[in-house]
């Protein structure tokens, strides 16, 4: 991986279709991958410092983003999420215990036992770079995003993703599903970002395509 100028290596995290869609336009999305899938999401969780998700994630899902292998104890990641206007309830599975953090550009409150800490904006969000700069205050050196398309695009944008972990499961979902990636607002093809691909295999019925920055 090539970490970011703060240090910490990027992952984005991936579970869609075959067409890149992350939810139907309605919104369902659990589970769009099988269970031997996201039991190696899981592995990827116990091999970073943290996991990522913007507030849209947490208010559609409610996930609890911690590591949970049969028979297998590990620590668990800092969970952090992005809300800007400090959506997420108290009582959502991520603001409990004592390893969440909420990173936003509002007047910090409690949000359940979660740490709330208030950042620079990019616009209205919390900017990518003061987002990873306060994971660093944290001793986070990797981390990896599992949602959604927005949080994806800005980090895609600022050109800070190492690596990209991504499980498609073999449906088809159309254009008026959610894409996985929000608007990268590009003009040219040049300015894409780049990958190269390291391995594509089977995972249960799903395939896992991994690939790494090119730079």
């Amino acid at each position: 991986m090539h970490p970011d100028p703060d240090g910490i290596a990027v992952t984005l995290k991936l579970a869609t279709s075959l067409d890149g869609r992350i939810a139907t336009a309605s919104g369902e999305s659990q589970w769009i991958t099988g269970e031997v899938a996201r039991l190696e999401v899981h592995r990827l969780r116990a091999a970073h410092d943290a996991v990522l998700v913007g507030v849209g994630t947490v208010l559609a899902d409610d996930p609890e983003l911690t590591v949970r292998l049969p028979g297998r104890p590990v620590d668990q990641p800092l969970r952090v999420v992005l809300d800007s206007r400090l959506r997420t309830p108290s009582s959502a599975k991520v603001a409990s215990g004592g390893d969440s953090l909420i990173l936003t550009v509002a007047e910090p409150r409690p949000v359940g036992s979660a740490r709330v800490e208030r950042v620079e904006s990019d616009g209205a969000r919390p900017s990518v770079a003061a987002s990873l700069a306060a994971m660093k205050r944290h001793g986070i050196t990797s981390v990896m995003i599992e949602g959604g398309g927005e949080v994806a695009a800005s980090f895609l944008r600022a050109g800070l993703v190492d690596r990209l972990e991504w499980f498609r499961a073999p449906i088809l979902i159309g254009g008026e599903g959610r894409p996985c990636v929000a608007a990268l607002a590009l003009s040219r093809l040049s300015d894409a970002p780049r990958f190269r691909c390291l391995a594509v295999e089977p995972c249960g019925d799903d395939l896992w395509e991994r690939y790494e920055r090119d730079f």
